[in-house]
């Protein structure tokens, strides 16, 4: 198989996605992968016989033309690598993908596993969390860290010590 470089209208690719996976599976056509990367406006490739490729493109709003020279995996490849970006709690963000797209926002909890975070939008009246992907997000401005990075430390001095009947009492008050 080969890949092929598609040239759509800026902001309708996943609408040109969309349509050409509908027609590819309806028409059995031999097209093996539709690919378009957020970061790469205006793009889309294909991978398949040109032949079909040309088929699927019949008739098709948002296209403005198919490059009929292959490329090479090589070429596409940083848009198949996973990113990974260095989040912390309290990092000023930019939505850069979704329907939040544009806002900005302080991040509230890092989900790990699922790479998302949660943020809480910044120009909004009230305070709304949403949760998205970590690669939608762009930092515009880390969070304030003690030196080191480490959590402040707080003296044992510091501390009000409680007895256990110290608590008991408190709890039975109501305070």
């Amino acid at each position: 198989m080969t890949l092929y470089s598609l040239r759509t209208t800026a902001g309708r690719e996943n609408i040109v996605v969309d349509m050409l996976l509908i027609k590819i599976k309806s028409e059995a056509l031999n097209v093996k992968a539709v690919l378009h990367p957020a970061e790469l406006k205006g793009y889309v490739f294909l991978e398949g016989n040109l032949a079909d490729i040309h088929k699927a493109l019949q008739g098709m709003l948002h296209i403005r033309s198919l490059m009929e020279k292959p490329i090479g995996l090589s070429d596409i490849q940083r848009f198949l690598e996973a990113k990974r970006i260095a989040v912390d709690v309290g990092d000023e963000v930019e939505i850069v993908g979704g329907a939040f797209k544009g806002e900005k926002g302080l991040i509230k909890r890092i989900d790990k596993t699922k790479d998302e975070v949660t943020v809480e939008l910044l120009e909004a009246s009230m305070p709304i969390p949403i949760t998205i992907a970590t690669n939608f997000v762009k930092i515009l401005k880390k969070a304030a860290r003690r030196e080191g990075g480490e959590a402040p430390v707080v003296k044992e001095e510091e501390v009000k010590k409680f007895s256990l009947e110290d608590l008991r009492k408190a709890y039975s008050e109501g305070a």
